[in-house]
């Protein structure tokens, strides 16, 4: 049974995704004041938080199991904590934005190579970060604005076989479309995945509330 506190932390939650997703529309004229207010309600009281997203392939190993996974997705509206129409935030409070990803953070993306696909990888860095390579050809580089660099959990794959930032480089963090905060590998091995310590901490009270693990392995594919 789902405590008051989780409850009202859950509804923040989503009152703040709500209020992102529709003023992004709002911004892109999208929408009128009318239908920003609407859409702010109907999302608060009918929408979720998260979706199901089927993974399938040995890159996340062991976090996610070769033979495939039943993904519980959080929705991530704005990636980038510098995107979001709150105004008047300083830096550091911007960091620690409800929907920013943090270095640690399993993320589904749009494949760079593929339009109408998605990945499933970890979060390795973000802008600011100073890459460098075990190969000594390679010139190191510092992640520009807005770009993060994912990696493929298994250690033991190439980075061809991975496919990877390793193979196709930065990528914006624009493309983040949720983290993965749970995985069902089959009916009786699933868990929440490890993210970094801040994002498991703000998606505790969304995993209380929607995740179904009977529904996941309903709609599980292995």
């Amino acid at each position: 049974m789902v405590s008051l506190p989780t409850w009202f932390r859950y509804i923040v939650h989503k009152l703040e995704y709500s209020a992102t997703i529709s003023w992004k529309n709002y911004q892109g004229g999208q929408i009128t004041d009318r239908e920003l207010r609407d859409a702010v309600w109907k999302n608060l009281f009918q929408g979720k938080l998260t979706y199901l997203h089927w993974n399938k392939g040995q890159e996340m190993a062991p976090s996610i199991g070769a033979q495939g996974g039943t993904l519980l997705v959080r929705k991530i509206p704005a990636a980038d904590p510098s995107a979001v129409f709150f105004q008047g935030y300083t830096k550091i409070e911007l960091d620690a934005y409800e929907y920013a990803c943090f270095v640690g953070d399993v993320v589904v993306l749009k494949d760079p190579e593929k339009a109408d696909n998605y990945l499933v990888r970890r979060l390795a860095a973000i802008e600011g970060y100073e890459m460098l390579s075990t190969d000594e050809k390679d010139e190191p580089f510092v992640l520009e604005k807005d770009e993060c660099w994912v990696l493929a959990d298994n250690e033991s794959l190439k980075p061809k076989e991975a496919n990877d930032s390793r193979k196709f480089g930065p990528v914006s963090m624009t493309d983040i479309v949720g983290r993965v905060i749970y995985c069902l590998r089959t009916a009786v091995d699933h868990g929440p995945v490890q993210n970094s310590h801040s994002s498991m901490r703000k998606d505790t009270p969304v995993l209380q509330v929607e995740l179904d693990v009977d529904e996941m392995a309903k709609n599980h594919k292995a």
